[in-house]
């Protein structure tokens, strides 16, 4: 592992976006560090308004920052409600990164996402492979805004010799993920929908398409751990791929959750619903050359998310704010 460049311990650090299921694990992970954290409520503090953020920053004057609060929400809430997605989005980005430069904070590090790069890049996906193609359209609108988050943390960096750094995790599912089936991911989904087939004694869970599109998974815990490593020890303007380095199909990730479930019964394939991309996995060689590997393996990532749903550890929302 690479010398610490930034060191945590005895640092007041803002968690923006504490609420939500990234958020809240870095504020879990950030309980190992001696440091102090901070977090502010969105009733207290509008993201999306500067002059509350700026005042808030100048009271409390964070020395670091984790930049994880976004509006957050599937495919459906994406395409309905794309200028929310694109103006709340870009105006919390803006005014967190910028307030960080006028208050002076020493280190930021923004969280994005993997749909930031091309629909069609090339596997596994290299951080280069940004704006080198065009974008998923049924998620553009939230890609363009965290893409503008990246771009602002090197803007700053370059104008102003800032140490902001950004980090793009892949899918990430755990506690606190989004149960809802009209707006859930596919973990999420999955478990829910096998969580309901057991329960009703129904003989068959249904899943969308051929089931050989692969996809990768990363517990969110890992993903926290992998944000706090990066604070610790990268400063550069390339933003980094936070992935587990490898992928299932989602045939296999449905066995699975069955099995973490203990639903027993069959799989069926709905060969009307489209497959989706191919394959979408990032490449993990950078990270894993910073000294970061994951430490949770998907079976046991998946037996943590369904505890925590069936402890109520969930949101079931069509669209919100993790702030």
């Amino acid at each position: 592992m690479p010398d610490a460049i930034y060191d945590l311990s005895g640092k007041r650090v803002w968690v923006a976006g504490h609420r939500g299921m990234v958020g809240s694990a870095i504020v879990r992970r950030l309980a190992q560090e001696n440091c102090t954290v901070l977090t502010v409520d969105r009733r207290e503090v509008d993201l999306t308004r500067q002059d509350q953020v700026e005042s808030w920053l100048d009271k409390t004057r964070p020395d670091a920052i984790f930049l994880a609060a976004a509006k957050v929400g599937g495919i459906l809430a994406n395409d309905s409600y794309p200028a929310d997605f694109l103006y709340d989005n870009m105006m919390m980005e803006a005014n967190i990164i910028h307030g960080a430069h006028v208050v002076g904070v020493e280190k930021l590090l923004f969280l994005g996402s993997s749909c930031i790069y091309p629909k069609f890049a090339n596997q596994p996906i290299v951080e280069e492979a940004l704006l080198t193609g065009t974008l998923e359209p049924t998620n553009e609108w939230y890609a363009i805004a965290k893409i503008a988050g990246i771009k602002l943390c090197q803007a700053y960096r370059k104008q102003h010799g800032r140490d902001f750094i950004s980090a793009m995790p892949t899918n990430v599912y755990g506690p606190g993920d989004n149960f809802d089936l009209k707006s859930s991911h596919v973990v999420p989904a999955l478990l829910r929908k096998a969580h309901d087939a057991r329960m009703s004694g129904s003989r068959s869970v249904t899943v969308w398409g051929t089931g050989t599109p692969r996809r990768e998974f990363i517990h969110v815990d890992d993903c926290a751990d992998a944000c706090v490593h990066l604070m610790k020890v990268y400063s550069d303007a390339v933003h980094v791929n936070i992935g587990s380095g490898s992928d299932v199909t989602i045939l296999e990730l449905t066995e699975l959750v069955c099995k973490v479930v203990g639903f027993e019964g069959n799989i069926v394939h709905d060969l009307s619903k489209p497959d989706g991309t191919p394959r979408k996995l990032m490449s993990a060689e950078r990270l894993r050359g910073l000294g970061w590997y994951p430490r949770i393996s998907l079976e046991d990532g998946l037996a943590d998310a369904y505890q925590a749903f069936l402890d109520g550890n969930y949101a079931e929302r069509v669209q919100g704010t993790a702030a």
